[in-house]
This record gives structure tokens, sequence and C-alpha cells, in this order.
């Protein structure tokens, strides 16, 4: 009774394989983004942008890119981190090198610099999978963090191995450096992981997401009935690596402004971003949100109850999260493979039949 689709019809083809055919679905996400875009800036402080908001938005990006390889086209992944850092390096070179383009442009060029090396070291996967394919992208996750820090003329030639993002602006608006506002910076990451996420859903609901998930569910078939696992595996690495590679910009550009490869993108980052798709739910693009804002809300909630709260010591309270973490992954993976996505659509179909019994 709170969530009916009687009487929503279509007249035509096109509206009926629209991304959210249901009118209430799209009412709904048409709030969620008027919200985002047209209160949200008004009352964000620096507490709620570097604390949540904003970590949660560059998060969900490298969720998408991981989740569009691993959820939908079946392909581990553990190099998430060093494909963030390729992203963020390749931004910092573009933006010393070339001061007068925009910083968007630096963004979007880091990804696409991303994606080519994310098609390189996705060449093994047409060869092997599964548990290989995993430790062949830790390779590349060690491998590009040892690249950074060995060859100085990635963060060039500092003393101190550290890039730092120089002050650039958007139409005026400081994006980047120590003087940038809060709300500017959620800004920018929304509306990148907006783009982010309507591209993802189009793309994963094409003709190229069906040859993924062909190859996911069962590679041999898909080749016999025509689908090109080099061009379906490859293609995966790219887009995976281009989302994951934007999101890397933005970590370093916009929101921690300096950083040490070793420090920001180091292994435990690629398992963060795994997680996030375990918690969230493998092949769905909210799941990637759901897990993304569980991650980022948990350790904040976890410091609230703990530590204000009950005054337990830090080191206990981050033991208790990776506890949490670790028991909520095996019980995902046992109880509910498809995560939390799957309990959100189950709740929908709940409301669908409410107040009569399923």
């Amino acid at each position: 009774m709170l969530y009916r689709e009687a009487g929503d019809f279509k007249t035509s083809y096109v509206a009926d394989s629209q991304t959210f055919p249901i009118a209430f679905d799209r009412w709904r996400y048409y709030a969620v983004l008027a919200v985002a875009f047209g209160i949200i800036p008004f009352l964000v402080n620096d507490y709620w942008a570097n604390a949540i908001l904003v970590p949660f938005l560059i998060y969900a990006i490298a969720a998408i890119g991981l989740n569009i390889l691993t959820g939908y086209c079946g392909q581990v992944s553990l190099g998430t981190g060093g494909f963030m850092a390729v992203g963020a390096y390749a931004c910092f070179k573009l933006m010393t090198g070339f001061p007068e383009v925009s910083i968007v442009l630096h963004i979007i060029a880091a990804g696409f610099i991303t994606a080519a090396v994310g098609v390189f070291f996705g060449l093994p996967s047409l060869r092997i999978k599964g548990f290989y394919l995993a430790v062949a992208t830790l390779a590349a996750q060690f491998f590009l963090v040892w690249l950074f820090n060995k060859v100085s003329w990635f963060y060039n030639y500092s003393a101190s191995g550290q890039i730092t993002a120089p002050e650039r602006d958007v139409f005026g608006i400081v994006v980047t450096g120590p003087n940038t506002e809060a709300w500017a910076k959620y800004l920018i990451c929304l509306v990148f992981v907006t783009l982010a996420a309507i591209l993802a859903r189009n793309l994963t609901r094409g003709s190229l997401g069906r040859q993924w998930m062909a190859i996911r569910d069962m590679d041999i078939a898909a080749e016999i009935i025509g689908v090109n696992p080099l061009r379906a595996k490859l293609t995966a690495f790219a887009i995976s690596s281009f989302f994951i590679g934007i999101s890397g910009a933005l970590f370093f550009a916009v929101y921690l402004g300096a950083i040490e490869v070793g420090e920001a993108f180091g292994i435990q980052k690629s398992f963060l971003v795994l997680f996030m798709i375990i918690i969230g739910g493998l092949g769905s693009i909210f799941g990637s949100f759901a897990g993304a804002a569980f991650l980022v809300l948990l350790p904040v909630v976890l410091k609230l109850l703990g530590v204000d709260l009950f005054g337990w010591p830090t080191d206990i309270v981050a033991h208790i999260q990776l506890v949490i973490v670790g028991g909520l992954i095996i019980l995902f993976l046992i109880v509910e493979p498809h995560g939390l996505a799957q309990l959100w659509r189950l709740a929908k179909e709940k409301l669908r039949l409410w107040p009569f019994p399923h």
C-alpha cells in the first residue's frame, strides 16, 4: 500500500526501459538529489564534510568501480588502492604540469590514465581467474605503491616524498588547497559521484553490462553464445579503473590535499573498498553506496559511543570496529551474499504488500 505500481503504465518501449520505470522510484531519487544539491551545501560544516560526506562520496565512486569489475564481471581485484594511487599521482602531475587547465579536466584525465593502467594489469585475466587473478592484482598493488615511492619524478623530486595539491578553482570557487570551503569540497565530489552513478547504471543495464554478467556467471558458455571475453574483461578493467582513478584524484586533490602513497593507498585501502562492496552488495550500484556509507559511518558511530560516551580507550574501539566488520563480512557471505542491497529489495517487496501478510 505504501509502494504501488498499480496505474503506473507505459506506452512505449523507451519509457518502459528507462532507468527507474516506476514513478515512485523516480520521485524518490529526485527528492534525494534535491536534498543533496539544494539543502546539504547550506548546512554542511567542516566536521560533516571531512569526517563523513566527502569520504563517503569518494569511496562510493571507488566502490562503484570495483563493483563493475568484481560484482558485474566476476574478476576479483585486490589492487584498488594502487589504482587510486595512479589517479592521485596522475592528477598531481597534470595539476603541476598544466596549471592553466581546469581541475575538472585534470580529474577526468587522471581517470583515463588509470583506465589505461588498469587495462595493462587486466591482461592476465584473459588467462587466469579467481584466486590467481586476485594474486596478480595484489602484485599490481604492491608494484604501483613501490613505483610511486621509488621514482622521484612522480612527486616532482620532493625531499619528503609527499605530494601536495596546489590551489585550483572551478568557476571562481576554490575546490583544492588549504582555503577550500567545506561546501565546495562536498559539491564537487557530489557532482562526480552523481555522474559516475548515472554512467555506471546505464552501462550495467546495456549490452555491455549483459556481457559482463555472462562472463561472470559462466565464461565458457558466454564465449559459446558470442560474447568476446577479451573485449568484455578488458572493458570491465578499463571502466572500473576509470572510476577508481577519479576517486583517487578526488581523494588526493579535494579531500586530503597532501599524501604519501604508502600511507594513503596501501593494501588496507584495497581491502576497505572490497569490504564495502561485499557488505553493500555485489552487482548493485545501490550496494556500492550502502557499503561506502556503512564503513564510513561505522568508525564515527563507534567513536561517539565508545570513546565519547563510555570513555573506552581508542585502541579498544578500533579493535571492536575490526571485529564488527569481520563478523558482518562472514555473516553476509553466508546468510545474504547480495548484502545490504538485497535487504533493501526485500524491504521494498514488504512495502508493496503491506499491510497484508507476505
